[in-house]
């Protein structure tokens, strides 16, 4: 087999959840330029159009599901609805996040909820819910969790954000130790700081700045540096992969600072 075909996609069916903007938009891009046809999902379908119209226009299959991850009656329903038009999906990248920044005493049991349903709770669901459909079908597949360097280390003012993330990281290990006899891998992609729509602005400010300079590679990422890692999660190049971390974050990890 070469490398080329390790990394293949072809006849794959993915499903990126908060694919409407940021990582999971880039991520569905990447899914789609290694051969799979993918499914996008967010908690609004028509804010996935133009993405499923530059997938489209390079001559793969896309489309758009509504879906909020927490509500398992939503997730169902998008899944079926997948099932229909691309067939079962053998790989899923469980994106969808939400973060705030508050002190630990000013957080409400509101904003627990929220940051916790999304990021734990919601990935937990359409993780079992796309199993199932993996099992009942006798088809082989991968799952895979974006956590992020804050399930391995905390930071001020995100809390319930560094909660759910190592909750998520440690799901993700429960489940490959029971999915590997369905032929199910579940890993996990931790990303350090990337700079995106959302937090462009603080990394570049003078906080930022100090940030960045705590960073051995003294730089943040980008979003081409997680390409190959989830390739590699997700195709015949990570066959023998299940239940691992793979962690992109310039040596962050690394510092003490």
């Amino acid at each position: 087999m070469s490398d080329a075909q390790l990394f293949d996609l072809a006849g794959k069916v993915a499903l990126v959840t908060g694919a409407s903007s940021g990582l999971g938009r880039h991520f569905a891009l990447t899914l789609s330029r290694a051969g799979a046809s993918v499914a996008v999902a967010a908690r609004r379908a028509d804010k996935l159009a133009e993405l499923v119209a530059e997938i489209e226009s390079s001559g793969n299959r896309a489309v758009a599901v509504a879906m909020d991850v927490a509500d398992r009656a939503s997730v169902s329903a998008a899944l079926d609805s997948i099932t229909a038009r691309l067939g079962v999906v053998d790989v899923l990248v469980n994106n969808a996040g939400v973060s705030d920044t508050k002190r630990p005493l000013d957080y409400t049991d509101a904003d627990w909820v929220s940051i916790v349903g999304t990021n734990l709770t919601g990935a937990w669901i359409v993780a079992q819910e796309t199993a199932r459909r993996m099992v009942a079908a006798s088809k082989a597949g991968s799952i895979v969790n974006i956590t992020s360097i804050l399930a391995n280390r905390v930071a001020g003012g995100v809390g319930p954000y560094c909660a759910s993330k190592a909750g998520l990281k440690h799901l993700t290990q429960a489940l490959a130790l029971e999915m590997a006899h369905n032929g199910i891998r579940v890993n996990s992609l931790a990303p350090g700081y990337v700079a995106t729509e959302l937090n462009r602005e603080f990394l570049e400010s003078d906080a930022g700045e100090r940030l960045r300079a705590r960073i051995p590679a003294r730089r943040f990422g980008d979003y081409a540096n997680l390409d190959g890692p989830l390739l590699l999660l997700v195709s015949k190049a990570g066959a023998y992969m299940t239940g691992s971390e793979i962690v992109v974050d310039g040596g962050h990890l690394c510092s003490s600072l």
